[in-house]
């Protein structure tokens, strides 16, 4: 399994697993790796972005990540099951 597919594994696992309404400690570390998750998606296509410093999910598999150097990105898995990162002005 290539690093761009563990990430995006992670991503998708991240993303499934997150149900219900867990603890308040558990939301920041869940939000803690998925913005490490996102960070990585976005390092691995190549785009500048540092670090994901807040991420909003906007559906199943489909996620706007804010970086440290001001960038933003939609990340989502496409029909076709492919991870796609997208830069959003």
């Amino acid at each position: 399994m290539t690093t761009l597919r563990r990430s995006l594994a992670l991503v998708a696992a991240t993303m499934i697993s997150y149900s219900g309404t867990p603890l308040a400690a558990e939301n920041v570390a869940s939000d803690v790796t998925v913005a490490k998750d996102l960070t990585a998606v976005i390092a691995l296509q190549g785009l500048p972005c540092g670090q994901v410093v807040s991420a909003t999910q906007q559906g199943e598999d489909d996620y706007v990540a804010s970086c440290q150097d001001g960038n933003r990105y939609r990340v989502f898995v496409n029909a076709e099951g492919r991870v796609v990162v997208e830069k959003l002005d």
